[in-house]
């Protein structure tokens, strides 16, 4: 009977993440890219091919224009822009925000080849004391934006945060474009800003709250749209 309910719990959790929402992604969907429109400026996303579950689920919200209208709720400068808060999309002034979202969560899609250097693009979860199998939320995620590290810093992390080595060429990337290494192996990250760095740039940069909702930022910072465009080589 234990099995049989493992199973069935297996199926539901499989079932409920695939149908949520049900919208077909198509081979050609995975070639393009994401454009997002934002008050601040216009960023083009790649997403990983590494990461399946992670970029289907978004390419369906894509294409259901889930994102268009929310905020950047949380906002840290050298640290990230975090959105996809559905509760964003009318929030009054002042409301504090990042509990909304759909009901299913994804599975985690960890690779070692895969890192928080400024720029990539990853999904934000519930913490390790009620999620310890780091799954992550449906649609809330953030862009690095980090911080250039030297290697004092890079010990005291892998030391005090990670509890493992970075490899070399990830230091190397961790000193001289930046990121936030803390991270690594614990959210998963499904993409990269390709066009646009200089826009995640603006956004963290701008005023934030220091009250109850504690770095939104102080003047709405919104996505004004998102949608699959023609993948091109940016140089």
């Amino acid at each position: 009977m234990r099995k049989l309910l493992l199973l069935m719990l297996g199926l539901c959790i499989t079932g409920c993440m695939l149908a949520q929402p049900a919208v077909k992604v198509k081979k050609r969907d995975r070639k393009k890219d994401v454009e997002m429109v934002t008050t601040e400026g216009t960023m083009m996303l790649r997403l990983s091919d590494s990461t399946p579950l992670h970029r289907d689920n978004f390419i369906r919200l894509v294409k259901t224009h889930y994102f268009d209208s929310l905020l950047f709720h949380r906002v840290i400068q050298k640290f990230m822009i975090q959105g996809g808060d559905p509760d964003s999309k009318r929030a009054v002034a002042g409301k504090p925000l990042g509990e909304g979202g759909p009901s299913y969560t994804i599975p985690a899609e960890f690779n070692p080849a895969l890192f928080h250097k400024k720029g990539v693009l990853a999904a934000a979860r519930e913490g390790d004391d009620v999620n310890p199998k780091k799954a992550s939320s449906a649609s809330q995620f953030y862009i690095v934006q980090g911080k250039v590290f030297t290697d004092g810093g890079l010990d005291t992390v892998e030391n005090t945060r990670l509890k493992r080595k970075i490899p070399p060429a990830i230091r190397e990337v961790y000193k001289t474009l930046g990121g936030a290494p803390h991270l690594d192996m614990n959210y998963t990250i499904f993409g990269e800003v390709v066009k646009g760095i200089e826009v995640v740039d603006k956004i963290a940069a701008v005023p934030t709250s220091k009250g109850v909702d504690k770095d939104r930022p102080v003047t709405d910072v919104r996505i004004i749209s998102v949608k699959l465009v023609k993948r091109r080589k940016f140089s």
